[in-house]
């Protein structure tokens, strides 16, 4: 362990030497230590400072120069400041702002919200009321989690589209949506898949038919379509003798549906078998029902 440390911090020193351009390393450190403090300082000494028009200049600076972390605390100070003087909108606007630079994607949704609400004249609206959505979409999480952000999003574009009809980010909005739908349409067919998987084959054709009717353009359809098919098939396979003929004939009929629109599909041999075999176990039961 000793060794692998005395290598590493002999890396650490070339790759310093590298970086200070011929200064002599302890030169070089020195340097960049006493302007690390010498920053950390004049940093301290706005925020505690009472010069509120500097705090003011310094946060939009910080923002400007990608310091997020710096401009934020000094914003948080100015929102009570200023709230009601001609920088207030701006204070409001860069807190939002900052927020987000920051990651803090609910609390920049917030702020983003109540700025609308705030200042409904401001020439920032329509850019605000589009950020607070993509901050629900920021918080939506991968499909197979819970999508209940990715809805609210979808409903905060969709009104943002009926609210600004002529706005320049109508396309963004539009691929939004589009996406926030991907995602939703991909956890329904997992979903239905999984119940297939688990061998609840009712469960599975109920779950996989709500992906149809609420998705009817999905890029799974082929598939689910199969998986409707062999779901029926598999589940009246395993029924008892009284409920076997209406089951088998609903394997039919979802047969039908599927090579009605994927007849060369590359489940149609396999599609083929269980409508086969359907007949044949209807054709069977029907018989054993009429004492034949």
């Amino acid at each position: 362990m000793s060794h692998q440390r005395e290598k590493y911090f002999e890396r650490s020193l070339k790759l310093l030497s590298k970086l200070n351009n011929g200064i002599p390393l302890l030169a070089f450190i020195t340097t960049f230590v006493f302007l690390t403090m010498l920053s950390c300082s004049d940093y301290n000494k706005i925020l505690k400072g009472t010069d509120y028009n500097l705090k003011y200049e310094k946060a939009l600076e910080y923002y400007e120069n990608n310091q997020c972390y710096k401009s934020l605390p000094l914003l948080e100070e100015l929102m009570s400041y200023f709230r009601m003087t001609s920088k207030g909108e701006d204070v409001y606007y860069y807190y939002a702002k900052n927020q987000y630079c920051m990651g803090d994607y609910y609390l920049a949704g917030y702020y983003f919200k109540r700025f609308v609400k705030n200042f409904p004249q401001s020439s920032r609206v329509e850019e605000c009321a589009f950020n607070s959505a993509i901050c629900l979409m920021k918080n939506s999480p991968d499909y197979y989690l819970d999508q209940s952000e990715s809805y609210k999003a979808i409903d905060e574009f969709q009104l943002f589209m009926s609210k600004y009809p002529n706005s320049y980010l109508l396309d963004s909005c539009n691929k939004m949506v589009s996406d926030l739908r991907n995602r939703l349409e991909l956890k329904s067919f997992e979903k239905g898949k999984l119940y297939y998987k688990m061998e609840k084959y009712r469960s599975a054709t109920i779950a996989l038919n709500t992906t149809i009717s609420e998705f009817p353009n999905t890029n799974f359809k082929e598939e689910i379509l199969f998986l409707i098919l062999k779901s029926n098939y598999l589940y009246a396979s395993n029924s008892i003798d009284s409920k076997k003929i209406e089951r088998f004939e609903e394997t039919i009929k979802s047969y039908y549906t599927f090579v009605d629109s994927y007849k060369n599909s590359k489940f149609a041999r396999e599609s083929e078998s269980f409508y086969l075999s359907s007949l044949k176990e209807l054709e069977k039961t029907q018989n054993l029902t009429n004492g034949i």
